[in-house]
């Protein structure tokens, strides 16, 4: 028998299934709703940048 089968799992992944199992209260987004709202501003700013110099 190989020990790497018996091995136990890290303390550590329990905790942070525990941890994402929990429910919040507060508002829910995707996080790909979060980089698009970032990629869009920094989209909006370069494109006014590029429009209206200083």
């Amino acid at each position: 028998m190989s020990k790497k089968k018996n091995a136990p799992l890290p303390a550590s992944s329990a905790g942070l299934l525990r941890f994402f199992e929990d429910e919040t209260r507060g508002i829910k987004i995707k996080p790909e709703m979060v980089l698009g709202i970032a990629g869009a501003l920094i989209g909006i700013s370069l494109l006014i940048r590029v429009l209206f110099p200083v």
